[in-house]
């Protein structure tokens, strides 16, 4: 229990920053102790240590065995690897001006100071799952301690491994966007779009395949007796730290991007103006929501839906009936030889499609920056399509002694790749530039101002999620159509079973297409976070204004600068960038729903011994009153997240709103804000994502296991509800926010109306939107996965302790940590309402928000002190949307 007294938290951890705010620690007094009375030993094994690894060198394919096989895909992963740091090692030898190149530095380095604090934070989270592995591994199921290390091990190289492609993703998008903003000078489209989409792929490449590599590390060269707790170790590692950067990353750049935008409306500035010192925070939290979560998602759900159909294999198909452990050696082997062809393929894609996009466009002067990346998913999912029947039909032609079953699985796969490609046309539907949703949101803004932007708004989101869900359930359908033929792989299970484990199965072979052409998806997503910087770059490296810009320009880098065509390529290619950030998202919540799905029913074979206790299978019902109250639960905890998420970007935005006014300069002929005050920025959204994120972790953490500890019927019906709640209203908040925020860019890139009432009603909107999209829905997909994931652990402690006559302190653990959860649900909110800098809570404004934004320009700002004073009287979260009272129009 020692690594569990040594969590030090410092300050108060969900609390408006103040003066005095440090050395208040939490009360885990009866937590510990309650744990201490809740791990005893000599209780019975749960299912999921007894899982074994086959011997993959049993099963011949192409003349090879298994293992070798395997081997050779390891090597093809470095491959993929190299190939990625190929591109990156290309893209920052590309020309840039040395303004644009030292705004992307800072941004890095503010970035960098970023993911530092955080991996440091994650660390400390990992405390709580680091007891949890030792406490159930070395003390319930007495595993020998060479074996608890090497599963605490894996846990850590999960968490390395989210964290280590989140720096990376960051560390080439910060160079790829000066390199982006300089290419535009040119005055031709296709560098702005083949640059950004060089560095995705990058991302994409480097990501996919060191995931791939690491998980076939511990198929092949870890104890087959020890690999499937490492893989749980392993999966449980990279959702940690996934959901804690997805969290705040999300709320980091949402207050970042809100402070920045308002400052539009207050003093009628233009998009990225030098002078405004929330620029550099809005540009550091590009990459932190849009780049570092991002990133570190996509590494957790590869790994994840891996584990989850491993998991699956291995207690669906027991490898003691005889002729399973073959079965099991033969769709292991096809899972990940399949992984391993869709790495080749998205290279191969990216490449045919790049040569025919220079050959449309390279010399072109207007291009649709949307089109070639269309044609580069649909392209991959095409010939991903044809890979998987064709490596199908050549390593499982026969499996289970039936010779239909290779085009069956590889029916069920093409529904998830098929759904790689459909659900971003789906949602280009509702968020695309072009899309008539989102010009009917200009429309409403025009005469209805920003309430009608935001009711128009929702309107999109909520008609999203119908159809994207319609899709879904559709692809869901015909893959369940066809598992009907899948039934000789559980031929050893009861008839019952099997028609259970069918459709399970074939769902998560639906979430293991969503992925399969991985690099290729993360790299249309990583798309977005360098264009929207390219932008910003432009802007803050104030190059127009240089002395003799032109003519050095042209001494060194050998062509004409073109302002014009380059400002509006970089806005026009925003908007492609916005559309394709927002298709990436519904795949990704759609695969963590329906790998959530193949994990349940991992649980529900523990709870159920192998779909053999027909008592307990009746308990899997609305019928059965836990099950039902659970399911309620799910619901409820989903939309305090929601609230909760963005309490804290609320709360953020208007402390870096209100320095932002105080400190912005201007008058004076200022070019640029103080390096200094955009750095306090940075520092307030850092603080606020933090606090917001430790009370929305813990609630998470602590409810898991008071919910599995409770009952675990309850607790299924919990994790059901959260993945069907949780991806609904990820779906609408997603594609509401992306309508929002292209009518935004449709009003400034095509209709030229920068400043007007309706640019100012669609920035209101977009504001509304960005926590919508960027923070609360992309959010829910890493915690889906985590709670599932730790879920089943959980239940496996809960299971024990009542199997062993425990129940009753099963029942005060779970009375202690629903307690704590619940705590930290109220500091969530109680803790982070915006407060006044006194301290006080405000309880009316009573004065006009005007008269404040007139103090912050205030060229004497002789009574600062009288001027504080009065801000705790009447705060200025949001402008009136006056232009006539506001100061500068």
């Amino acid at each position: 229990m020692q690594a569990r007294r040594s969590w030090p938290p410092r300050g108060r951890a969900a609390e408006a920053p103040s003066k005095s705010g440090r050395g208040r620690s939490f009360a885990w007094a009866p937590l510990v102790a309650a744990l201490v009375a809740l791990f005893t030993p000599s209780l019975a094994r749960a299912d999921e240590t007894k899982l074994v690894l086959p011997n993959f060198a049993d099963q011949k394919f192409f003349g090879l065995d298994g293992h070798t096989l395997l081997l050779i895909g390891m090597g093809v992963s470095l491959l993929g690897f190299v190939f990625g740091i190929v591109m990156y090692v290309q893209l920052r030898g590309l020309p840039v001006h040395r303004a644009m190149r030292e705004i992307s530095e800072l941004i890095y380095e503010t970035c960098k100071t970023y993911l530092v604090t955080q991996i440091k934070f994650i660390l400390v989270l990992w405390l709580f799952i680091g007891a949890v592995i030792v406490v159930y591994y070395a003390v319930l199921q007495q595993t020998p301690l060479d074996k608890v290390a090497l599963i605490v091990a894996f846990s850590l190289i999960g968490i390395a491994g989210s964290c280590g492609v989140a720096w990376f993703g960051i560390r080439i998008n910060t160079f790829a966007n000066s390199r982006t903003a300089f290419a535009s000078l040119k005055g031709k489209p296709f560098p702005t779009y083949a640059i950004p989409l060089k560095a995705g792929m990058s991302i994409g490449m480097v990501l996919i395949s060191t995931e791939l590599f690491l998980m076939l590390t511990i198929l092949l060269f870890v104890d087959p007796k020890s690999a499937g707790s490492c893989f749980m170790g392993f999966a449980i590692g990279e959702s940690l730290g996934a959901s804690a950067l997805r969290i705040a990353g999300g709320i980091f750049t949402k207050i970042a991007d809100i402070g920045s935008d308002l400052m539009k409306i207050v003093f009628n500035i233009k998009e990225d103006d030098a002078r405004n010192p929330g620029v550099i925070a809005d540009c550091t939290g590009d990459n932190a929501g849009d780049s570092v979560g991002p990133s570190a998602d996509g590494f957790e759900t590869y790994g994840v839906t891996g584990v989850a159909l491993i998991t699956f294999i291995l207690l669906a198909i027991p490898a003691s009936v005889g002729v399973n452990a073959a079965i099991q050696v033969q769709l292991l082997v096809w899972i990940f030889v399949m992984r391993i062809v869709m790495v080749l393929v998205s290279a191969v894609s990216y490449l045919l499609n790049e040569a025919v996009a220079k050959a449309r466009f390279g010399n072109a002067d207007k291009m649709n920056f949307e089109s070639p990346l269309t044609s580069l998913v649909w392209l991959t999912s095409f010939i991903s399509v044809g890979m998987t029947y064709l490596g199908s039909y050549l390593l499982i032609p026969v499996v289970a002694g039936d010779s239909s079953l290779w085009w069956r699985l590889a029916t069920i796969i093409t529904c998830g790749t098929l759904a790689g490609a459909i659900i971003p046309e789906v949602v280009k539907i509702f968020t695309s530039t072009e899309s008539r949703h989102v010009r009917e949101v200009v429309t409403a803004s025009r005469e209805g101002g920003a309430s009608l932007n935001v009711l128009s708004g929702l309107v999109a989101g909520n008609f999203s999620a119908y159809w994207l869900g319609a899709v879904m359930i559709g692809l869901m359908a015909v893959a369940y159509y066809v598992s009907s033929g899948i039934l000789p792989l559980f031929a050893s299970s009861t008839a019952a079973a099997a028609m259970v484990a069918a459709p399970v199965f074939s769902f998560g072979l639906v979430a293991f297409g969503f992925l399969g052409m991985g690099p290729v998806t993360i790299a249309v997503d990583s798309y977005g976070p360098v264009t929207d910087n390219a932008q910003s770059v432009y802007e803050l490296s104030v190059i127009e204004t240089l002395p003799n810009i032109k003519a050095e320009v042209k001494k060194e880098f050998g062509f004409d600068l073109n302002f014009d065509k380059a400002k509006h390529y970089l806005e026009e290619n925003d908007g492609a960038g916005n559309t394709f950030k927002a298709t990436a998202k519904p795949v990704l919540i759609g695969t963590a729903v329906v790998g959530a799905t193949t994990m349940i029913f991992s649980i529900i074979m523990v709870l159920t011994n192998g779909l053999e206790d027909q008592t307990a299978i009746l308990k899997l019902s609305p019928l059965h009153a836990p099950f039902l109250l659970g399911f309620i639960a799910g619901g409820a905890m989903i939309y305090w997240f929601t609230g909760a998420t963005i309490q804290a970007v609320v709360t953020g935005a208007y402390r870096a709103v209100e320095f932002i006014k105080r400190n912005i300069k201007l008058e004076g002929g200022a070019e640029k804000a103080s390096i200094a005050d955009s750095k306090k920025v940075v520092e307030i959204c850092t603080q606020y994502a933090q606090r917001g994120m430790i009370n929305i972790f813990l609630a998470v953490f602590f409810g898991t296991l008071a919910f599995a500890f409770l009952d675990s019927y309850f607790f299924i019906g919990y994790l059901i509800s959260i993945a069907i709640f949780g991806l609904y209203q990820a779906l609408f908040m997603a594609n509401a926010g992306g309508a929002w925020d292209n009518a935004k860019k449709l009003v400034e890139v095509e209709l030229h109306e920068k400043g007007t009432e309706l640019h100012a009603a669609t920035v209101v909107g977009d504001t509304v939107g960005d926590p919508f999209k960027d923070t609360s829905s992309v959010a829910m997909n890493p915690v889906i996965k985590f709670t599932t994931l730790f879920g089943l652990l959980a239940v496996e402690l809960a299971v024990e302790l009542k199997s062993g006559g425990h129940g009753d302190i099963a029942q005060i653990a779970a009375a202690v940590m629903l307690v704590a959860s619940a705590i930290f649900v109220y500091r969530s909110f109680y803790g982070m309402r915006i407060k006044a800098e006194g301290g006080e809570q405000v309880a009316a404004p009573t004065a006009r928000v005007s008269k404040r934004g007139a103090r912050a320009l205030d060229a004497a700002r002789a009574s600062e002190d009288e001027g504080d004073a009065d801000e705790e009287r009447a705060p200025a979260a949001v402008p009136s949307g006056d232009p006539a009272e506001e100061p500068g129009k």
